[in-house]
């Protein structure tokens, strides 16, 4: 068990109950990373939030004053721009879903940092998956194939000799460059990625 879990569990009483419960909602190989508990000062007119991150997701866990409880769950691939600020004696965590964004108040700093720190593994590591993914679908858009010994290299769907559907294959083109350049500006590939991915295409113009 990690410190920050062992920390947590260490509370006792509804808080170790609650991280019970968020137990037993992983999925079968999701694996709990790190919790984060609201500080009690900041929950008089509710029960404490606790945020847990997972290998699969971020969940905002939420225990009603009557019982049971209300349970947000994050995807990390949907989650982006996470934030931390601490004041003197709590901390904010605030994150992006696709328009909307989640705010948890009053976080036990040292809590709220590890689970920042979860956030921005996943949010690199998910960045990284993106960019991959973008490459391989260039490196299959503008792969040559040979044909004969003439060398010709086919684009997408050209099928004749060099001279055939040439207009076609330079819309094919700057298609592949315009899909390249958004990368570049979204900063899924390098500026060198770029450059090579622009001279393999022009190449088999």
């Amino acid at each position: 068990m990690s410190n920050n879990l062992a920390q947590v569990q260490s509370i006792g009483g509804a808080i170790a109950g609650a991280l019970g419960r968020i137990r037993g909602l992983l999925t079968p190989g999701e694996e709990l990373l790190s919790v984060a508990v609201q500080s009690r000062w900041h929950a008089w007119t509710h029960r404490r939030v606790i945020v847990a991150a997972t290998s699969n997701r971020l969940i905002v866990f939420r225990r009603k004053l009557l019982g049971g409880f209300e349970m947000e769950d994050l995807q990390w691939q949907d989650l982006r721009d996470g934030k931390l600020r601490e004041d003197m004696v709590a901390a904010t965590l605030s994150i992006v879903e696709g328009a909307k964004t989640i705010v948890v108040v009053g976080l036990r700093k040292d809590h709220a940092q590890s689970i920042y720190v979860a956030c921005q593994a996943q949010e690199q590591a998910w960045r990284e998956k993106n960019r991959v993914r973008g490459l391989e679908e260039m490196r299959a858009q503008s792969g040559g194939v040979q044909v004969g010994t003439a060398g010709l290299g086919l684009l997408g769907g050209g099928t004749g000799p060099a001279g055939d559907g040439a207009g076609s294959g330079a819309d094919d083109a700057v298609a592949r460059l315009e899909k390249a350049k958004a990368m570049l500006d979204k900063g899924l590939i390098s500026e060198a990625e770029y450059e090579a991915v622009k001279a393999r295409v022009i190449e088999k113009i």
